[in-house]
């Protein structure tokens, strides 16, 4: 990532906010897009302290135009954009029949019409050089939806969809462009605070629990490695879609039992804040990290091990033979 110019939307909080700070500790030149002021001047100053630069461009990702126009402005400022890592989302908490078609559409607009007009504007920019890299933060809910998500499930399902097309356009035309995508598990964000809620208590990532900077580490990763067409963080990401691969039925029935309890804590839900139709963090600055610090993880194996799948093979691989020459020594 160094001396890359680096675009990512949703920079100013959560996921986004982690990408930013390890692509600045890279040596990368970052280009913030979000909506809330203090939020974005916070995660740039943070770029800063951590090696990089961070630069600051207020947008709706929901609006093609105003994307557009700030992916311009990006390269007359900083110059061409070598990778855009889209992360920009809001959602609502609630059973389907509560959520509004103005709250359904609106969060459609965002979590999925953002990426669809992010991945545009970038392919716009980057095909007259035939190079250049889009990567999209997924979710282990891109393959199996769950209950009091049904407009994140619906987005992130989409978003998988229209990935997988556009790929498959780039390799026909032989193109220089790659695209990846992310798979995330429960992250300890602050949407579980900003996100539109309609529950009666307090909402929660579902167990296990990482920190955003394991996702960051994998984007960051899958934005120097887009070879991969997809990459898988946590073990719990694995165990989800496999388990839909094979029993499918058998996980509609566990959702139904046990699928909202598990998503809500014993504490009252919180109230008064809500991004979905403007952002929270315009006058604080909610960083990287949501409430729920001490039940998260730091690391992932599983995330390691996919990182560096060719050296824990070798490792494998290594022990294996020397398990063969142990047991000829004693024989």
């Amino acid at each position: 990532m160094q001396n890359k110019v680096v675009v990512v939307t949703g920079a100013s909080g959560g996921v986004g906010r982690a990408v930013v700070r390890r692509l600045a500790a890279r040596g990368a030149t970052v280009a913030l897009i979000a909506r809330g002021t203090t939020g974005l001047g916070s995660a740039a100053v943070e770029a800063g302290a951590a090696g990089g630069t961070g630069l600051v461009y207020e947008a709706d990702v929901s609006d093609y135009q105003q994307v557009r126009e700030a992916a311009e402005q990006i390269e007359r400022d900083v110059g061409p954009i070598d990778v855009w890592i889209n992360v920009a989302f809001s959602s609502v908490f609630a059973p389907f029949s509560e959520i509004t078609p103005e709250e359904f559409e609106r969060a459609t607009q965002v979590t999925y019409l953002g990426y669809v007009w992010g991945t545009r504007v970038a392919l716009d920019l980057m095909r007259p050089r035939d190079r250049g890299t889009i990567v999209q933060a997924g979710s282990a809910l891109a393959y199996r939806g769950i209950p009091l998500q049904a407009a994140y499930c619906g987005a992130k399902h989409a978003i998988k969809g229209f990935t997988e097309s556009v790929r498959t356009e780039l390799l026909g035309e032989r193109s220089g462009i790659k695209i990846t995508m992310v798979q995330l598990p429960a992250l300890n964000t602050p949407q579980f605070s900003w996100v539109l809620s309609k529950l009666g208590r307090h909402p929660q990532p579902v167990a296990p629990i990482y920190d955003p900077e394991v996702a960051a580490r994998a984007l960051v990763f899958a934005a120097e490695h887009p070879e991969r067409r997809e990459y898988w963080v946590g073990g719990s990401t694995v165990a989800t879609l496999l388990a839909q691969r094979i029993a499918p039925g058998l996980l509609d029935r566990c959702l139904a039992r046990s699928g909202q309890e598990s998503q809500q804590t014993k504490a009252q839900a919180p109230t008064g804040v809500a991004n979905l139709w403007k952002p929270a963090d315009e006058d604080d600055d909610y960083g990287a990290h949501g409430t729920f610090d001490r039940r998260s993880h730091a690391h992932s194996a599983q995330a390691w091990l996919s990182r560096h799948r060719r050296l824990a093979a070798l490792t494998l691989a290594g022990g294996a033979v020397a398990a063969v020459l142990a047991g000829r020594g004693r024989s």
